[in-house]
């Protein structure tokens, strides 16, 4: 983490880190601690920042005093030229997160509003942190990371003691405490300050660019920014230790920074599933490795050490060589790196949501958004008088309504038969793996998850409908199976399930996701099994729920029982060959996807 700071200062160019881990590795405060180091100002954004305050508008106190029209700086403003810090990054909202996107793309901060028109540069060092629990970064915001680091708890007993002994120190006398490392600190600083000094002498040989090129595109990154942030990362190592020609060691240094969130897998190499019965037992194995390599969270990123090529004169044979990086905890799949997103991000006429704009009202304004009214009013003071005892006049024409987004989450839950049919221990795991695909990203989607499973008499909620990864995994560490068929009983457990769901939370889309083959053996209320399996059907599909019925019959003659259901439910069927964690998530994500209004 140090070291990807530090070469920021020494470069701004490399265009910022992004720190990734666990609660309590010290992310911040070691980003608050750049400032002293580095001789550069840190620039807090916080999560809660709005348009006005980020990009700048109209300074109210000239309009109101002058009648004139002057730019009120905002944060892109003071970050030109030094750090610009966000804290849990991937929390920021999708409008705040497109604006700084914008601003670090172009380098610079165009404002037109509030009757101002305004431009100033905002070249930065964009410098975040994320715990991965919380949620996945946006693509778009992941690739303008220059470099990428992977925090972690520390291990050693000796070091874990030594930052009780320095914390108790600093917390019992922190003058004596910053006098004692003043002079290391100030060692610091003028080592990043003669190797900032040093980065234009640094020389970069044909085939040390070369090899650049060569690692970029072994390690399958989209564009062209990958390699030449790493060709500015290598320049900036070379300045640190001092040297005046980058190398092979420099190159293969430089990678671990700014490979691991830009990697992407061979798309030739998929992860085989065997067929059968017999794979019942390992189909959790499958599921897992195909998320390892396919599907993995794009905030658990990780580099590891690359080989060094042991021939440092020859810089061709270096070039033909790879330099291995562990892809770990790195989303590589473009197609399904934006998983189901936010679910539904809408404009609401309520006066809840979060505030994101103004505009003119159209009608009665409810909703006033003061700022905005006060700017539009302030030009024209000069021209009115008034009220006694009020300091600005504000007329109707004026007036702005605010505009609110609200995030609607999705809850999904998946009702699966659990008896003793063929494949329902393969049903069962394939749920368990999809549960835990579905959860991995729900802190920041808001989407919530649960599992009723029927079989023997009666059906059971095997998972409440919780966005917890962690209670997910201890609820359905055992999956029993075995028995009878109480279709019936599962489709309406899971309806009455919802509709206490949706007295608690309203704006939740609610999706069902039925797993079965169709056959009910158990009635619910009569003599007829699988005619109560179709009544409860038909509650289900006149209720405000998204249904789909994933069929998972594969006996030689095909009795189309799930079909029917799912014509009665009058929801989306599905006829699944293969029954696996990533066939169910998929399918689910696609059905979700397709459904958000």
């Amino acid at each position: 983490m140090k070291l990807a700071l530090i070469l920021n200062a020494i470069d701004p160019a490399i265009g910022g880190v992004l720190i990734s881990g666990e609660k309590g590795t010290a992310k911040s405060t070691l980003v608050r601690g750049l400032a002293s180091a580095s001789g550069k100002r840190v620039t807090e954004l916080p999560l809660n920042v709005t348009e006005d305050r980020l990009v700048g508008t109209l300074d109210l106190s000239c309009a109101v005093k002058d009648g004139e029209r002057h730019f009120e700086s905002g944060l892109l403003y003071e970050a030109d030229g030094n750090f610009l810090y966000v804290d849990e990054v991937n929390l920021l909202s999708a409008h705040i997160s497109n604006i700084l996107t914008e601003a670090v793309s172009t380098g610079e901060n165009i404002v037109q509003r509030d009757g101002i028109s305004y431009r100033h540069p905002c070249r930065f060092a964009l410098v975040g942190t994320m715990n991965p629990e919380e949620g996945s970064l946006r693509p778009q915001l992941l690739d303008r990371f220059g470099l990428f680091v992977n925090a972690r708890s520390e291990t050693d007993i000796e070091v874990r003691t030594e930052i009780i002994r320095r914390r108790l120190e600093y917390e019992n006398d922190p003058t004596m405490f910053l006098r004692k490392c003043r002079d290391k600190e100030e060692a610091l600083a003028e080592r990043i300050s003669a190797a900032s000094e040093r980065l234009d002498d640094i020389s970069v040989p044909d085939g040390i660019v070369q090899l650049i090129a060569l690692t970029a595109s072994r390690s399958c990154c989209e564009g062209n920014r990958c390699e030449l942030i790493l060709a500015e990362t290598a320049r900036a190592l070379c300045a640190w230790r001092g040297g005046t020609e980058v190398n092979a060691d420099d190159v293969s240094e430089a990678a671990k920074f700014v490979l691991p969130h830009r990697m992407r897998n061979d798309t030739s190499v998929e992860v085989s599933e065997s067929s059968g019965s017999s794979q019942d037992t390992s189909d959790e194995e499958n599921y897992d490795n195909e998320r390892s390599e396919n599907d993995i969270s794009e905030n658990e990123q990780t580099g590891s050490s690359t080989d060094k090529p042991e021939n440092r004169q020859d810089n061709t044979e270096s070039a033909g060589r790879e330099l291995p990086l562990s892809a770990d905890g790195i989303k590589t799949d473009k197609k399904k790196n934006g998983g189901s997103g936010k679910r539904s991000r809408c404009v609401t006429n309520e006066l809840t949501g979060r505030y994101v704009r103004s505009r003119i009202p159209t009608g009665k304004c409810c909703d006033i958004a003061l700022i905005p009214t006060l700017c539009g009013a302030a030009l024209h003071q000069q021209q009115r008088t008034p009220l006694e005892g009020m300091s600005i006049a504000v007329r109707s024409s004026d007036l702005r309504c605010k505009i609110r987004e609200k995030h609607t989450g999705a809850t999904i839950l998946f009702v699966v038969d659990a008896s003793g049919s063929m494949g329902a221990k393969r049903r069962m795991r394939a749920v368990k793996g999809a549960v835990r695909g579905l959860l991995s990203e729900a802190y920041r989607k808001r989407d919530r998850v649960g599992v009723v499973a029927f079989r023997g008499e009666d059906a059971q909620v095997l998972l409440s409908i919780t966005s917890s990864p962690e209670l997910a995994r201890r609820c359905m560490d055992e999956l029993p199976t075995g028995g009878k068929t109480p279709l019936a009983a599962g489709i309406a457990a899971a309806g009455e399930l919802l509709r206490a769901e949706r007295i608690r939370m309203p704006d939740a889309l609610q999706y069902l996701i039925l797993i079965s083959d169709g056959k009910a053996n158990v009635p619910l209320d009569g003599t007829d099994p699988f005619g109560d399996a179709l009544s409860a059907a038909e509650r289900i599909g006149a209720a405000p729920i998204g249904t789909m019925v994933l069929d998972t019959e594969n006996s030689y003659i095909r009795f189309g029982f799930a079909k029917k259901i799912a014509e009665r439910m009058g929801a989306e069927y599905i006829r699944l060959d293969e029954v696996t964690g990533s066939a169910v998530e998929e399918n689910v994500l696609g059905f979700v996807g397709k459904n958000i209004v």
